[in-house]
């Protein structure tokens, strides 16, 4: 059994907010500050996500809603295997 302090544990945080707020710089804060701390993380970046996973997609309804479930999946799978996904 693993428990919120055990560095197996993952854990996903999605951040939200307008564009240029601070998201990404605040997530890679924030991932430093868990490296340090001993903790697996990944930051999933919103702009390299849709360069790369979501390459094609628009900005429609419906392929927003795919690129979010798309970051999800792999926020869960990272979390699943004990990163803490940003």
């Amino acid at each position: 059994m693993t428990t919120a302090h055990d560095p197996a544990t993952g854990a996903t945080v999605w951040l939200t907010g307008l564009p240029s707020a601070g998201k990404s710089t605040l997530a890679r804060a924030v991932a430093q500050r868990l490296r340090v701390a001993g903790r697996r993380v990944e930051v999933l970046d919103g702009d390299e996500i849709r360069a790369f996973l979501s390459a094609g997609l628009g900005f429609g309804r419906a392929d927003r809603d795919t690129n979010v479930q798309r970051i999800g999946f792999v926020a869960e799978l990272l979390a699943r295997n004990g990163v803490t996904a940003l």
